[in-house]
């Protein structure tokens, strides 16, 4: 599903909450980090280059082969696709495929950074967003002078689109879960309402790097044909993404972890939510679901001032 044009509404969120005593600060990385590699959808070769960012910037997007100051904030007002992948773009900038990196930096609790690309789109690297986060765990990170900001969701909200649901509740941290079903040999485990496979994180008892960063994007072996036709996975192969055929997983060693697939839609949703430029406070449930139903519960949470309040801790 691919999402409408650009919206015209730019969501301003309520003003921080202010606690009167030490909060946690903001942060942004300590020094730069690169990471290289092949675009899944363009099939480009293409640099991304992370360095800090002042307190406050937030996420921000550069294209130098585009222009050297041509940019993009990570912001739900950016979004402009969600097919496949989540692409943002501000006039005639887009930066594709971001929704694992801004995982990352959920993960890793940073605020601020530039990334700096040299191609359309973010390198996929293995497909998850554990190398990502490996480079930026070994740059560290640097305390800001400004307290960090915590969207925490007051009020369930809900986004349905046939099938799928997207949902938010009230929760003191933040956990996930979400489920799958297809009519396949990888999604056998029998519920008595068909196939299925369930994922759920909670960061309270488990950890981005070790439970969530590794788990990879997939994809069915019947479909490249079609994706190739429409100008997706130009770029995908068994070193970047799960291939699956009408048997099971092609790749090598099969998969990281039993529930890799709904994991990876947990890893998915971590950095679209990421978008609204804080780190959420809530629950996330979903249902096959993906980016656009993530945007589509994003922007309805933000329409909502009675659903959400920004705080600090």
């Amino acid at each position: 599903m691919v999402s409408g044009p650009r919206a015209a509404r730019t969501y301003l969120p309520k003003p921080a909450e202010s606690l009167g005593r030490a909060v946690i600060a903001q942060k942004t990385v300590r020094r730069e980090v690169v990471a290289a590699g092949v675009g899944l959808h363009s099939g480009a070769r293409v640099r991304a280059t992370i360095r800090p960012a002042p307190a406050n910037a937030g996420i921000v997007f550069r294209r130098g082969d585009v222009d050297p100051g041509a940019c993009v904030k990570a912001s739900p007002a950016n979004v402009v696709d969600t097919q496949l992948a989540v692409t943002l773009g501000d006039g005639a900038v887009r930066v594709g495929t971001v929704e694992h990196l801004m995982a990352a930096f959920a993960g890793l609790d940073i605020d601020n950074a530039v990334v700096e690309l040299d191609g359309p789109e973010l390198p996929i690297m293995d497909g998850s967003a554990a190398l990502f986060a490996d480079r930026l765990a070994a740059a560290g990170s640097l305390d800001q002078d400004s307290p960090r900001r915590y969207l925490k969701v007051t009020r369930e909200v809900c986004y349905r689109d046939g099938e799928a649901m997207a949902k938010l509740a009230p929760y003191d941290g933040f956990r996930a879960e979400y489920t799958m079903r297809y009519d396949h040999p990888c999604f056998a485990v029998a519920n008595g309402d068909g196939p299925r496979q369930r994922a759920a994180v909670d960061f309270a008892t488990e950890s981005f790097a070790g439970d969530l960063s590794r788990a990879r994007t997939f994809g069915f072996l019947a479909d490249v044909e079609r994706l190739w036709a429409d100008g997706f996975a130009r770029g995908a192969s068994l070193a970047n993404a799960i291939v699956i055929d009408d048997h099971g997983v092609l790749n090598e060693g099969g998969l990281r972890f039993d529930d890799e697939l709904p994991r990876h839609k947990i890893l998915d949703a971590l950095g679209d939510l990421y978008l609204c430029g804080y780190a959420v406070l809530g629950a996330f449930t979903g249902h096959q679901s993906g980016h656009a139903s993530n945007h589509g519960l994003l922007r309805r949470l933000l329409e909502d001032q009675s659903a959400y309040e920004i705080v600090t801790l």
